[in-house]
């Protein structure tokens, strides 16, 4: 497609609509066309922008859903256009912004191969590394920082809506998942945290209160906190960010505490991190714990499971989790 003309502004913009984790995760490509000496616009739905908004390196930033986008888009004469989506939507958005369009190629057909058959023709490579396959051409290249999440110096969470000492040691547990089969079964979290010492805050959206609740009665101790529901995206970050230890299904606040370089348990059940969605540079000893019932993803989404009794993820038994729990508390 050619490349940039040096001579004219380097304006690119970037697009990726959703989710959070998603989002977050093309934060390395906006950091490398930042130093690249581009302006960066972005593009997000308007639900997942508190994923990206408080991003730096980022100029402008657009929501699909306001009005006349395309034709404000048009006005702002881009050198470069970068579709880190690569479906229909985001073709009709891109199509007449720039002579220079990049598309990341999301590896479906392999996707499709490796659920249906177990070929694995994917080889381990991170959604990371295909976004910035789509501007290798440009010489832009990861610089091995990992992921951004930004919080504003000035933010400050209400402590007496938390009761948890945020100055002391404890871990975050992340509880939720866009779908039901990527959710760790309660009854193994209530087993687990009955042996944890330390504080446990419990995290996740309004949809995981009933859960966080059905483990605030059922864990006999005191130190768990049921924060699902009542807390932004950016308190919930700012929880991840003050933990020692974050567990979590494969979910947005996942990928937010590998920006943090946390420490992390992630858990996997219908999707693997053989799909390339795994935490991405997080701290060393960080670990996967994955279900061994099928070698492949169940789907791409983890929103349907091959076994027919139960979900993959009911496999990962609570004395494995308190296991790498005390591992990494021990290091």
């Amino acid at each position: 497609m050619g490349g940039v003309n040096q001579d004219e502004g380097k304006k690119v913009l970037v697009i990726r609509f959703s989710a959070i984790g998603d989002v977050v995760l093309t934060s390395p490509i906006i950091r490398a066309l930042k130093l690249a000496g581009f302006q960066v616009d972005y593009v997000v739905k308007e639900k997942f922008k508190n994923a990206i908004e408080n991003n730096q390196n980022i100029d402008k930033l657009f929501t699909l859903e306001q009005e006349a986008l395309k034709e404000e888009l048009l006005t702002q004469k881009y050198s470069l256009v970068v579709d880190l989506q690569n479906n229909l939507k985001s073709l009709r958005l891109r199509k007449g912004l720039s002579q220079n369009i990049r598309v990341v190629n999301k590896e479906n057909i392999k996707k499709l191969l490796l659920v249906r058959t177990g070929i694995d023709l994917l080889h381990n490579q991170h959604i990371v590394e295909r976004y910035f396959k789509a501007i290798h051409d440009l010489g832009l290249e990861d610089d091995g920082k990992g992921l951004d999440f930004f919080i504003p110096d000035d933010f400050k969470i209400d402590a007496e809506s938390i009761p948890l000492d945020l100055s002391k040691p404890y871990i975050a547990w992340v509880i939720g998942a866009s779908y039901p089969k990527k959710i760790l079964p309660m009854e193994h979290i209530i087993r687990t945290c009955n042996e944890i010492k330390l504080p446990i805050a419990i995290l996740g959206g309004p949809g995981d209160e009933s859960n966080g609740q059905q483990l605030i009665d059922a864990v006999n101790h005191q130190n768990i906190h049921n924060l699902c529901g009542q807390l932004s995206l950016m308190e919930s970050a700012f929880i991840v960010k003050k933990s020692c230890l974050v567990l979590s299904n494969d979910t947005g606040l996942m990928h937010i505490a590998s920006a943090f370089r946390k420490k992390i348990i992630s858990f996997w059940g219908c999707t693997k991190p053989s799909l390339g969605m795994s935490p991405y540079q997080s701290a060393s000893g960080s670990l996967e714990i994955v279900s061994n019932t099928h070698a492949a993803p169940c789907s791409k989404l983890g929103n349907r499971c091959k076994s027919k009794k139960k979900n993959c993820i009911e496999d990962i038994q609570p004395e494995t989790i308190l296991a790498s729990v005390n591992r990494l508390l021990d290091a």
